[in-house]
């Protein structure tokens, strides 16, 4: 089965396209699956629409499930589309979000880390000119959040685990027992990762997490899926063939898919 659970449209700000571009590349490619899993609303904010670059207004958040839904129907012939959402995880509002989610039939819903300390991690600029204590203490900081969402229990999938190195790839050469022990917190809590294959568009280049990442993780047990990040519709599914491949050859011989908030594991 070809799927690819992570792809944003034009709701979120920042990507190219409507939701129909995005089925029809899925259609194109041939997936037998497609979820359509765009950036939740800032729902702790006062303001209905604050950062409209980022992602989609409160008011539009019905809208944006109803049209999934619609466009479920509309193409069940063709392609099974599943409803999901990528939510940022910010612990003072994490009831909010989790009881504003539990009002919509999502079939999963991916938890990330955009920020640490109330500042984007893909600001270049901020992560320049450092100590090399103070990048081991900003490394532990975006693990110890991803514990912290981990913990929470709200989420079936953790976004791209180390995007930290999106825009500073010395990140990734920081030695640091904590990503070991978030490994070990996510199977203990029972929660898939994804190979996300936006980081090769990014300054680190290849996937989230890196390899030697998804083979600590193949090690402790965590279990894995598919999501392309995909912000064009071009690149629905992009290096699907390529990581299913390297995901055989580390050990892992099966993946998860989400339908209703379960988890099925289908054969690699």
């Amino acid at each position: 089965m070809k799927f690819d659970l992570h792809t944003h449209h034009e709701r979120c700000g920042h990507a190219v396209g409507n939701l129909e571009d995005y089925i029809k590349s899925a259609i194109t490619y041939g997936l037998q699956v497609i979820g359509i899993s765009d950036h939740s609303p800032f729902f702790g904010s006062e303001e209905d629409h604050v950062k409209p670059w980022v992602a989609m207004a409160k008011s539009e958040f019905p809208n944006y499930v109803s049209e999934v839904l619609r466009l479920k129907e509309i193409h069940k012939d063709k392609i099974e589309i599943l409803l999901g959402i990528e939510s940022d995880f910010i612990s003072e509002f994490s009831d909010l979000y989790r009881n504003t989610f539990a009002k919509y039939p999502f079939d999963y819903i991916i938890g990330s880390i955009h920020r640490t300390g109330g500042i984007n991690i893909f600001i270049k600029e901020r992560w320049e000119g450092l100590s090399e204590v103070d990048y081991l203490k900003e490394k532990e900081i975006y693990y110890e959040l991803i514990q912290q969402s981990v913990k929470s229990n709200m989420f079936d999938i953790l976004g791209h685990i180390d995007a930290i190195k999106a825009r500073f790839p010395y990140f990734s050469q920081i030695k640091t027992d904590t990503v070991d022990q978030t490994l070990k917190l996510i199977t203990s809590h029972d929660v898939a990762i994804e190979v996300n294959t936006s980081g090769k568009t990014k300054d680190c280049g290849g996937w989230y997490p890196s390899n030697d990442i998804l083979e600590k993780a193949c090690f402790y047990g965590v279990k894995v899926t598919f999501g392309s990040d995909a912000h064009e519709p071009e690149r629905v599914a992009d290096d699907w063939d390529k990581v299913r491949s390297f995901l055989k050859e580390i050990g892992y011989r099966e993946w998860a898919i989400f339908r209703q908030r379960k988890r099925e594991m289908i054969s690699l």
